[in-house]
């Protein structure tokens, strides 16, 4: 940008050098993985069982989602051509603005999508060559070895997330200046849009294959949770890998990117109203000391647990990884007050930074306190298993709808200090104010993810020295990996919904700002608020606030309709002789085959339903109302996502609780509802919840992208035709999410 002096010129060339150092230690990560030992032949067969049947996962995903990639590079292309770009855009390249955003916005979602596609899945084959080399160090009785490997694996997907996050919105903002929001939007599509079918189908994988083989395996034939007699436990142990890593690290890479978009399209309004370029250099500057806050914290994992000062010595994992987080917070909080202050001449930007840092930490202990077995909530959960299945699930839902409520406060405080440090500002300060509390939450990403991905890679491990048979020390260790592995994936996971909500408010903010502008232009009154107050507003409202209820039920109906059909396949194989008796292998790859297939039938559906509404909703009632669909979602999207991550949580955890010999143990009828009380609640904590994230920010920037064309063309006869054709894809989806497939009926 020709407004940039030299001395921030200097400042974007550190932001692209320090995402480089990212990916450059992301290498060093992978490297230092796969030095370590796979161990012996016996463990070697299990986890090559996981290996292809992951890798083989994704391939066939990356397939089914090819086509619509495709069919959305064409559409963003012409997009442009439909509604002119910027002002700023004409300003900047002239008669030719209109084909080089329409090649900038159209290159920026390939590059967004093929970021997002990177993330899920080098993450996920790192976390694979990283889980077997965490079982081959607790057979050597090392402890904080195999916590070094499981938490570099881990690491490695962070910092991934991290270098390649932060490299797009920067390159992006260099190359197009004040116009760069014309390309950032499709920049940050593609990666929600990759997000959302990674998050939907692990999600529906993961869970699938969890309850089928919990059911018949647990309840039934009362064996252990990782028993190679069942043939569900490899697609189990699979679907962790295609869940929690790949669809966790998409997820959350999203998060990161949008949240740059975001900040980026605000702070570009703020430089037109004050002249100031710190508004969007800030914020990539902040992310890049992050992204080196993560680097240091990380790396310091492995020595918590022998540091020198007592006081600061780590007790087991999941304190080392938290000592962790801690320091690289203070890190990047001290080093955005000292940036602000020096280059912006002001605090207010630094503390909305400390802010959304704080608001990350914050959800460790809410997350503990309702999912943890050492407090009330998962205890009362655990007396309700003493009277059977139904008060259990009673008790777990009762959890997950309190813990929603107070995630919403926390949320609502964090962004009203944004209102009262700018409440006499206009607007638009409060509004690029929420930005920067999403910078902040999202600026230790690094070790975010790594604590995420941590915890299926150390389950993994367990189940394949439990299907492999090692000795009673090493299983020890992985156990309590694996315990520390389940807090973790429940604190990230509260984490990605927040940093969902934060990020989507952003969204909807600029969402506002935007049609404003475009109102402005074509010399109509600009909006500057949504009213509640109108008709159609209302209804836009009470539309928005449903879909999430749709999304969920449709992909919670995939996950029970593929576990009907696995329940069935593992019961048949249990009948096999010599399955039970431990003298014959079960066909693990049936349910693999199974459980892949049942995983994309309902990909381009869910997705359809996220696209489609809100377009329809925009072409019939007006961009206002559009606007009230898109608060709708937030709501209740955050509400549900809570409740049903917290209420699958707290379940599991009771499970576990029982399963650790209290109660009677494995075996008890106790024992026996928290299992299905744990069935019940995987779908909602690894399927539904997790995929609302990227369905609130699919829905944001479809609104986003599509507000200037509703604006320009409400009411002709192209936007009506648009409108039903919209609808009956609406009506397929509909019917395709309640059809059951032939393989699946």
């Amino acid at each position: 940008m020709d407004e940039l002096n030299n001395l921030e010129q200097m400042f974007l060339a550190g932001v692209i050098g320090v995402a480089i150092i990212s990916l450059i230690y992301a290498y060093w990560l992978w490297k230092a993985t796969i030095r370590e030992s796979k161990g012996d032949s016996k463990m070697q067969k299990v986890w090559n069982a996981i290996k292809v049947g992951a890798e083989g996962y994704l391939q066939k995903q990356l397939k089914t989602i090819t086509f619509v990639l495709l069919s959305l590079t064409i559409v963003l292309f012409l997009s442009v051509y439909v509604v002119p770009p910027s002002a700023e855009a004409f300003a900047r390249y002239g008669n030719n603005a209109t084909l080089v955003i329409a090649l900038g916005r159209t290159i920026a979602f390939i590059v967004g999508a093929t970021f997002s596609t990177l993330v899920g899945q080098l993450g996920m084959r790192v976390a694979i060559q990283g889980n077997i080399r965490v079982t081959a160090k607790a057979v050597k009785g090392d402890y904080n070895g195999a916590l070094t490997v499981a938490y570099r694996a881990g690491t490695f997907t962070g910092m991934l997330t991290d270098g390649l996050g932060l490299l797009g919105g920067t390159v992006i903002f260099i190359i197009f200046g004040k116009a760069a929001p014309d390309a950032l939007l499709g920049f940050g599509f593609g990666g929600t849009l990759v997000a959302l079918f990674m998050r939907i189908g692990g999600g529906i994988y993961t869970k699938a294959a969890d309850v089928g083989a919990d059911l018949v395996g647990k309840v039934e034939k009362n064996l252990p949770e990782d028993d190679p007699r069942n043939a569900g436990v490899v697609a189990d142990l699979v679907g962790d890998n295609v869940g929690d890593c790949a669809g966790m690290a998409a997820d959350i890479f999203e998060s990161y990117e949008v949240t740059i978009v975001s900040s980026l399209i605000l702070g570009l309004v703020l430089l037109h109203l004050t002249g100031d370029t710190f508004w969007i250099i800030y914020p990539l500057v902040v992310r890049a000391i992050g992204v080196f806050s993560s680097i240091i914290g990380t790396l310091a994992v492995p020595f918590w647990e022998k540091f020198p000062i007592r006081i600061f010595r780590a007790r087991d994992a999941e304190e080392a990884m938290f000592r962790s987080y801690e320091l690289s917070g203070i890190i990047t909080v001290l080093a955005a007050f000292a940036f602000a202050i020096f280059y912006a001449g002001e605090w207010k930007l630094a503390l909305l930074n400390a802010v959304g840092i704080g608001l990350a930490v914050v959800f460790n202990p809410l997350t503990s306190y309702f999912t943890s077995h050492k407090y009330k909530p998962v205890k009362e959960i655990v007396e309700s298993t003493k009277s059977g299945p139904a008060t259990t699930i009673l008790s777990g839902l009762s959890v997950g709808m309190e813990s929603s409520v107070w995630s919403v406060f926390v949320v609502s405080i964090s962004i009203a200090i944004s209102y009262l440090i700018y409440y006499t500002m206009p607007p638009v300060y409060m509004l690029y104010g929420v930005a920067m509390i999403g910078i902040g939450m999202l600026s230790l990403t690094g070790n975010n993810v790594a604590m995420d991905a941590f915890g299926p890679i150390a389950d993994n491990a367990n189940g394949i020295g439990e299907m492999s048979h090692v000795g009673k020390k090493a299983w020890k260790i992985m156990a309590d990996l694996d315990a520390v592995g389940n807090t973790t994936k429940a604190i990230t996971k509260q984490l990605a919904i927040a940093s969902a909500v934060i990020a989507a408010t952003a969204l909807f903010f600029s969402f506002v700002t935007d049609v404003g502008i475009v109102q402005t232009r074509l010399g109509l009154t600009p909006l500057t608020d949504i009213r509640i107050s109108t008709l159609d507003t209302v209804i836009g409202f009470l539309i928005g606030g449903s879909l999430p209820f749709l999304f969920s039920s449709y992909s919670i109906k995939a996950v029970a309709h593929a576990a009907t059909k696995i329940v069935e396949e593992v019961r048949i194989q249990f009948k096999r002789p010599g399955v039970m008796e431990g003298t014959v292998l079960p066909e693990y790859n049936k349910v693999v085959a199974i459980t892949t297939t049942a995983a994309q039938k309902d990909l381009i559906s869910l997705v359809a339903l996220s696209v489609t509404l809100p377009l329809i909703v925009g072409l019939v009632f007006k961009v206002e109302a559009l606007g009230a669909f898109l608060a709708g979602v937030i709501l209740v999207g955050q509400l549900m996502a809570v409740f049903m991550a917290v209420s699958g949580g707290a379940l599991d955890n009771a499970k576990k609780f029982i399963e650790d010999g209290n109660l009677g143990g494995k075996g008890s009828d106790a024992h026996k509802a928290s299992v299905e009380g744990d069935t019940f609640g995987d779908p909602l904590k690894d399927t539904a919840g997790p995929a609302l994230n990227p369905m609130i920010k699919v829905v944001n920037l479809v609104s986003l992208m599509a507000a200037p064309v509703i604006v320009q063309y409400q009411g002709t006869t192209g936007s009506w035709i648009f409108a039903f054709v919209l609808i009956a894809i609406f009506i397929w989806a509909v019917s395709q999410s309640k059809k059951q497939s032939p393989s699946l009926s």
